[in-house]
């Protein structure tokens, strides 16, 4: 299904039942905001999806700092006033480059929403402030990884447009690697 082509990052931006979901940027120097970044990304830490493990007191310390020194970090909060405004999903965006496009691409490193809130159109207003701000950056793409058994988040990226990575199909599909350092 396309994407809806309306701005996403002005409140409220989704209806759903919860109520009205507001998605805005995270200013990293913000109190509230970066508060709100550290718990949303710790419960992401903690869920099995995530590694099952809470982020080190020293990551966390130093996150939204070293986030606010990068020109290429862009973040969105959800919150929903229930009872009181509270932070129900965060996207964490990375600038990066395509050479075969000779353009800006925008990869969506974290995203996560609060157990509660899953199915209620908080992660599809995450996405659509990302879409937003790569198409106002004039990136050619978005992207994000995603684990094989979270049938979940794969069936929401799917539904906002993500398809799997692959140029020729004898070739095979894009497959994620990482090495420690």
């Amino acid at each position: 299904m396309p994407h809806d082509k309306r701005t996403h990052s002005t409140a409220p931006s989704v209806i759903t039942p919860i109520g009205p979901v507001r998605i805005h940027p995270v200013d990293y120097r913000a109190a509230q905001d970066a508060a709100d970044l550290r718990a949303m990304l710790d419960l992401y830490a903690r869920d099995p999806m995530g590694g099952g493990e809470a982020l080190d007191a020293d990551v966390l310390g130093r996150l939204c700092g070293d986030l606010a020194a990068r020109a290429d970090a862009f973040s969105f909060l959800a919150h929903v006033d229930a009872p009181h405004l509270q932070a129900v999903g965060l996207i964490n965006c990375f600038e990066g480059y395509s050479t075969f496009k000779a353009r800006p691409l925008l990869n969506i490193h974290d995203i996560v929403v609060h157990p509660d809130y899953r199915g209620a159109g908080v992660g599809q207003a995450l996405l659509g402030a990302a879409h937003d701000l790569a198409r106002a950056r004039g990136c050619c793409k978005l992207t994000l990884e995603v684990l094989s058994g979270n049938a979940l988040a794969m069936r929401t990226y799917a539904r906002f447009g993500f398809e799997n990575y692959q140029l020729d199909p004898a070739a095979g599909q894009a497959v994620l690697m990482q090495k420690w350092l």
